[in-house]
């Protein structure tokens, strides 16, 4: 056996190893993805596909440090009843169906785009249910609400999701957080509007006056002290990533690794918190060892050249940019069912590195992190911040949602969502 062949073999393992294990979990949730992530790593390690003296240079330092800090700032919102307070405060103003479930899209798309879509999944289920019980509507039409949009309206900035900041990191994109938000906020926000219209029409609701008053008091910011210094945390971050793109339009020296911003603000906030071991106790520790055992097998399944066959079928570098941007947008939603989003977006970095992309070209990475983004609305297996909200109600709410009945409208939520951004981007 050539080590070539040997190579696609140990790919293909890994590929199908990935793919059956996701598919198993939606029936065995106590199943961890990032041991399932782990696992493809150890293989990709032991096979040789990645030495132990590449590991230090494969683990994206940026990446990892960049999701520590936001998930310490977010733990603390979440934990001293920020976000809660916040959400509630904001759906009270709403005194009709429609209007509170349109407010509830753009209250969960907007917490998603500035505190990481993971964490409005975590606090989010419960908001849904009081919600659900406002409307007196099934609670299952809310929760698929909150997944929708959260996924959508993590789209427009790169800290929304952890494939944004993956791109980010590693596209050359100049300036990416003005980048983001002048191409891909309209359409965002276009569809945080419409996805609730659609959701409103499958599940039959009809507008009217709702039928309690949802009020969350401020007796539910458990700490002021706390709930300050994540505000402090969360504006901190977003105007210092900011202020940071427009100096380098500018040609002004600027930091490089984004990443080490939110990590340098999480580190101030430590020591003036009341429980800091509470905070570092709410990192999504899980999605930070993921990522390092990532980084490791996806290296593994690019250097094995398994997935080159469906990497190859779409056009992505032909003279057409509409057909370019197409093409990119199917091979990147197709993918993100394969392996899921953050896995795919890193393999096609790769990709799109070898066949001459630079950081010019901020159409094509601008389609690659809103197509992976969206994949999520497809099916459960698309997104992981699907699988915590689906573990969050069958462990604390006793509801769930099905692969099937997730994927009967969220075909349709993704055709409507990726039409409405093809548009922004092939006129843009």
């Amino acid at each position: 056996m050539s080590p070539l062949d040997f190579k696609l073999i140990v790919g293909g393992v890994i590929v199908g190893f990935l793919l059956a294990s996701l598919v198993v979990r939606s029936r065995r949730p106590k199943t961890r993805v990032w041991s399932i992530m782990n696992f493809t790593a150890f293989i990709t390690v032991v096979s040789g596909l990645v030495g132990l003296e590449e590991l230090s240079s494969v683990i994206n330092l940026d990446v990892i440090l960049f999701l520590i800090g936001m998930f310490s700032i977010s733990s603390l919102a979440e934990r001293s009843g920020l976000l809660a307070y916040i959400a509630g405060k904001f759906i009270s103003l709403f005194k009709t169906r429609r209007s509170l479930i349109l407010a509830s899209s753009l209250l969960f798309g907007l917490l998603a785009a500035i505190s990481l879509n993971d964490t409005v999944a975590l606090m989010g289920p419960p908001i849904a249910y009081i919600v659900s019980k406002a409307l007196g509507v099934d609670p299952r039409m809310m929760f698929l609400l909150l997944a929708f949009s959260i996924t959508i309206g993590s789209v427009m900035t790169p800290i929304g999701n952890p494939q944004n900041m993956l791109i980010t990191d590693n596209s050359g994109l100049q300036a990416p957080f003005v980048r983001f938000a002048l191409t891909l906020s309209l359409p965002t926000l276009l569809n945080l509007i419409v996805t609730p219209l659609v959701l409103m029409r499958v599940y039959g609701v009809v507008d009217g006056r709702r039928s309690k008053i949802v009020i969350v008091s401020e007796e539910k910011i458990r700490s002021r002290r706390d709930a300050a210094l994540a505000m402090i945390g969360l504006v901190s971050s977003v105007t210092a990533l900011v202020l940071n793109d427009i100096l380098q339009l500018l040609g002004l020296p600027h930091i490089e690794e984004r990443g080490f911003i939110p990590f340098i603000i999480a580190s101030a906030i430590y020591m003036f918190s009341e429980e800091p071991r509470r905070i570092l106790a709410g990192v999504d520790w899980g999605t930070i060892v993921f990522f390092i055992s990532m980084f490791i097998a996806m290296e593994g399944v690019w250097k094995s050249g398994v997935l080159n066959p469906l990497l190859n079928m779409f056009p992505l570098n032909s003279s057409s940019r509409i057909l370019n941007i197409i093409s990119l947008s199917v091979l990147s939603i197709i993918g993100s069912q394969i392996v899921s989003n953050v896995p795919f977006t890193k393999l096609m970095l790769s990709k799109l590195h070898e066949l001459g992309y630079t950081g010019s070209q901020e159409t094509a990475w601008l389609t690659l992190a809103m197509a992976t983004t969206i994949a999520g609305n497809l099916t459960l297996l698309g997104a992981a911040s699907n699988i915590i909200i689906i573990e969050y109600l069958e462990s604390r709410m006793g509801y769930t949602i099905s692969f099937i009945d997730f994927a009967k409208i969220g075909v349709l939520i993704t055709l409507i969502n990726l039409a409405i951004y093809l548009v922004f981007l092939i006129v843009i």
